[in-house]
């Protein structure tokens, strides 16, 4: 390896582990506030608030007595309530009682869950706020269907159509509302070129476009086939095995096709063409029926040829898609969970600490909105996982005090410290576990 090549793949690297740490910093801080905020709500006294583990490199105090810090260590975070037995994210309730109520150990046990839980539950509140704030961001598209931008396609792709025409008819079907497009589109013929009838200035005219769903690259899968080749965001596949292709679907049979076996794929890049030879990889994907189905893919995201007009969502209708969002990676990650557990899938589904940082580079590569959409999964997955019955998690914390509520008394210490310890272990293994699974699996 050159030099060059050195330094690049060096940049890489660093670029990768800081958008890890963005990413998890921003995440962190809200889960840890989360517990923070609704502990003073409940009057429960915080301590410390920390950003980050270790020695300390900047710190402040508040005028409610709180320390607030930032540490060397960017990976995590936590909350030492007064009366805590241990620094830890959750801020343990189950310490060395003290008499006071602004301590954690002696506050009210609807106190202490609403602060255990408040964590996870910021985590989905950040979920729902980005996930609504994109889709209030990007708007719907507007009816009459109309052009916004179209991108820089091939010779052979581009004919008649222009930036802010309204789609009127193609071959013939009426395509004015997106409703009518998609159901138009069902049922067009697999042909490159086909007839438009566009609205111009206020007159109709009649001109040739080419196929709806172009395969044009929208988005570029963490680990693929084609990130790992350097395909980048609008490349345009033209040819696959030198048969050419001009529809997504092309594209897609081709790759089920292979079996696996290199695929040689042309592709149109800033006026010219470059070739690149690439191996499909097996995924398994979910299906609405709750399964997974094995599929080769080279981790490519495809769309329209062209961008639409858009104009504004209603704020409740765009808060109402953030929670559905939300609740759709919350099922879909305990499904996945699920299918692996019982061995339907494998365990390479499972992302560690490594497989979680390269995904974070690869979404701040393609862009701000990639990068802030894939905060809002992680979010999610973070306050599910956190949420976990599992002692030394916020879970686990709220199965003590849900035995507390039962039996009217905490659980003793020694057996606190028994669940702390095992675990720990459990938490510690599993993340060994994924990270072997980050670097053994392909």
């Amino acid at each position: 390896m050159d030099l060059a090549s050195l330094i690049s793949e060096f940049g890489g690297i660093a670029y990768t582990l800081l958008a890890f740490v963005v990413a998890l910093s921003v995440i962190v801080a809200i889960h840890e506030y989360g517990h923070y905020i609704v502990g003073r709500w409940s009057g429960i006294h915080a301590e410390v608030f920390s950003l980050g583990f270790g020695p300390v490199l900047y710190s402040w105090v508040d005028r409610r007595g709180t320390k607030w810090q930032i540490a060397a260590l960017p990976f995590g975070g936590y909350v030492k309530f007064l009366g805590d037995a241990n620094a830890a994210s959750v801020g343990s309730a189950e310490g060395e009682a003290a008499p006071a109520r602004n301590t954690m150990a002696s506050a009210p046990l609807w106190a202490r869950s609403a602060t255990v839980t408040a964590g996870p539950f910021f985590n989905f509140a950040l979920s729902i706020l980005i996930f609504a704030g994109v889709i209030l961001w990007d708007g719907k598209a507007a009816d009459p269907l109309t052009i916004a931008e179209l991108p820089s396609l091939p010779p052979q792709m581009q004919q008649g159509l222009q930036d802010g025409d309204a789609l009127i008819e193609i071959n013939g079907s009426d395509v004015t509302t997106t409703e009518k497009f998609a159901a138009t589109f069902r049922s067009l013929p697999k042909q490159p070129i086909l007839d438009y009838v566009v609205e111009r200035d206020g007159v109709q005219l009649e001109v040739s476009g080419p196929y709806p769903s172009v395969p044009i690259v929208t988005s570029l899968a963490p680990k693929s086939a084609a990130l790992s080749v350097n395909m980048k965001i609008d490349d345009v596949i033209t040819a696959i095995n030198g048969s050419p292709v001009f529809a997504s679907d092309q594209v897609m049979a081709a790759v089920v096709a292979s079996e696996g076996a290199p695929l040689l794929l042309d592709v149109w890049r800033d006026g010219q063409t470059m070739q690149f030879t690439l191996v499909p990889r097996p995924r398994d994907t979910p299906l609405e029926d709750g399964t997974f189905e094995r599929r080769w893919m080279i981790g490519i995201g495809m769309g329209w040829f062209f961008e639409p007009k858009t104009e504004p969502v209603d704020i409740a209708e765009a808060v109402t898609d953030g929670v559905r969002l939300t609740w759709g990676v919350i099922t879909g990650s305990l499904n996945g969970l699920k299918q692996v557990i019982t061995g339907a899938i494998s365990t390479c589904n499972l992302n560690g600490p490594v497989g979680i940082a390269q995904t974070s580079g690869a979404m701040a590569s393609q862009g701000g909105q990639s990068f802030i959409w894939f905060i809002a999964f992680l979010s999610t997955a973070v306050g599910m996982l956190n949420l976990f019955p599992i002692p030394v998690l916020d879970g686990g914390h709220l199965v003590f005090h849900a035995y507390e509520a039962i039996t009217g008394r905490q659980p003793s210490a020694r057996a606190l410290e028994i669940f702390m310890a095992a675990g720990l272990t459990l938490l510690l293994g599993l993340m060994v576990f994924a990270l072997g699974h980050d670097i053994f699996c392909t």
